[in-house]
């Protein structure tokens, strides 16, 4: 059973990026599930640190686009958005190129807050990062924003 209410059209989706960090590290959503969503993003110049390796900051910035857009995809956008509470990320394995892609899986999702999971992996397979998000549940009137 899918934990979407909103359309999960992704041309409708990644155009929500445009103009955001998410177009200038080409983020990308790929592919949604029944409850899982799935994005990738390059490694490259523009996610590198100094090292020449994937920085953790861009992890980070991946596993949050798609918790969040996750988040917001299982909410009624004129009734309720979801923010930003916390968020942690452990990075495993280091990459220099090509490309990574993570996967959000919800681990609660509850009246006021929401846990997913984000494993960001390398196109080899392997583990580079995992990350928790938890997100506010907050009246739409409250944020005001789309």
């Amino acid at each position: 059973m899918s934990i979407w209410k909103q359309d999960t059209d992704l041309v409708r989706i990644n155009a929500w990026s445009a103009n955001t960090m998410m177009e200038t590290l080409d983020i990308r959503i790929s592919a949604i599930g029944e409850d899982w969503l799935q994005g990738t993003m390059p490694v490259d110049h523009r996610t590198h640190q100094p090292y020449g390796l994937l920085h953790g900051g861009a992890s980070v910035v991946l596993a949050e686009t798609l918790g969040s857009t996750a988040a917001m995809l299982t909410l009624d956008p004129e009734k309720e958005l979801a923010v930003g509470l916390d968020i942690n990320a452990n990075h495993i394995r280091g990459v220099r190129s090509g490309t990574v892609t993570g996967t959000a899986k919800a681990l609660h999702l509850g009246r006021t807050t929401q846990v997913w999971e984000i494993r960001i992996e390398s196109e080899q397979g392997a583990l580079v990062c995992v990350s928790r998000l938890t997100m506010a549940v907050v009246p739409a009137r409250v944020v005001g924003v789309r």
